[in-house]
């Protein structure tokens, strides 16, 4: 039995290595397209690695009308929906692990339902009141509309790194004479610091990869953000798909450095948060 195994690592190796060139194969070909000139895109017959690299259509996108004001506005209300949705993660699940009171797991049950919803269904409602409330067209509703999105899941995420924190640690803290906020402070908080890091990844793209919600609630192209600013390069005379793929590896940036800069806390977030459930 023993000698089938280094043909089974052998398969298993190579349908893994199918499955990521297959993932990245997408990635890799935005690249290449925003490395070639238009003549060089439009071939018939496609071409794996550009003949003549140029730069221009990186200049074409960067210099495309309201990019840096597109830019600024997802900057605002992604970091903004990131930093208040954990904020409001964190003292949940803190009241959901360690206080009892009635309906806790009927609360933590319509969580779960609310995040198998569909965006989509929310998006007429969210509208409705939100245009009741003069909430349209503000960084303020489209980020409410983003904390509403990813605050079921950031708190599920996160009360899983609670439960792996034993209370007795938070007691002995309360018998040494410290209070609430010093005990959240200065053990939970640095306790929960990969689970902190997991769940803000997860917001953090969540929101920076929305096109429909911010194209719904924003009215003036001044306040749109960079995936609306990505349609900006359809026209009706046509696509200029050089400077599009460009504009898309300039938009894939962020998320990227942001995850290569903490990979390692991610890491040892989801093998943590696994551990209870």
């Amino acid at each position: 039995m023993n000698s089938h195994k280094p043909i089974r690592h052998a398969v298993m190796t190579v349908l893994g290595l199918l499955f990521a060139a297959a993932y990245f194969f997408p990635f890799y070909w935005m690249v290449n397209s925003a490395l070639k000139p238009r003549s060089e895109i439009m071939t018939s017959t496609p071409l794996f690695w550009p003949k003549h690299i140029t730069m221009q259509n990186f200049v074409v996108a960067i210099t495309q009308t309201n990019f840096m004001i597109n830019l600024k506005n997802s900057l605002i209300v992604v970091f903004s929906a990131v930093v208040f949705s954990v904020i409001f993660a964190f003292f949940a699940c803190y009241a959901l692990t360690r206080f009892c009171f009635r309906g806790r797991a009927a609360f933590m049950v319509g969580i779960l339902v609310i995040q198998m919803l569909p965006g989509t269904a929310m998006l007429i409602p969210q509208f409705l009141v939100f245009n009741q409330l003069g909430l349209l067209n503000t960084y303020l509703g489209l980020m409410l509309a983003y904390v509403s999105a990813v605050l079921p899941f950031s708190i599920w995420n996160l009360r899983n790194f609670f439960l792996n924190i034993p209370i007795e640690v938070e007691e002995a803290a309360m018998i040494d004479g410290a209070n609430t906020w010093q005990i959240l402070w200065h053990i939970t908080f640095p306790l929960l610091v990969p689970g902190l890091v997991s769940t803000s990844i997860f917001a953090f793209i969540s929101a920076w990869n929305d096109y429909l919600t911010a194209y719904t609630f924003m009215k003036d192209q001044s306040m749109y953000t960079l995936p609306v600013w990505l349609a900006s390069f359809t026209t009706p005379r046509g696509v200029d798909y050089g400077s599009q793929m460009a504009a898309a590896t300039l938009f894939s940036l962020p998320v990227v450095i942001v995850f290569l800069l903490v990979q390692r806390k991610v890491t040892e977030g989801a093998a943590l948060g696994a551990v209870k459930g």
